[in-house]
């Protein structure tokens, strides 16, 4: 997760992120940097819009957010109710 975090460090730095800059960041942060990993990870973002990908998933991430509220809650009980009796069934078969 460092070398991602080190990306985006880089790039609200608005400094490139390119090996030398991910390894010096790397290097600050006590971690010291893999070759293979350093360079797939500015592979892997050259083109792209750091930004745009940010925000897309951020879209991503509240249309994923839980439902909540009285429905939300009704449907938990439901599962729980539900658990229990495979606990109860589970626990019977033991003594059956």
């Amino acid at each position: 997760m460092e070398y991602v975090y080190t990306a985006m460090l880089l790039h609200s730095a608005k400094q490139p992120v390119n090996e030398a800059n991910v390894k010096k960041v790397l290097e600050a942060a006590g971690v010291k940097p893999e070759e293979g990993r350093v360079k797939a990870l500015v592979g892997a973002l050259d083109g792209v819009d750091i930004d745009a990908a940010i925000k897309e998933a951020a879209v991503v991430q509240v249309a994923a957010a839980p439902v909540t509220g009285p429905a939300a809650k009704k449907e938990e009980k439901k599962e729980e109710k539900k658990n229990d009796e495979e606990a109860a069934a589970g626990l019977a078969g033991l003594f059956g």
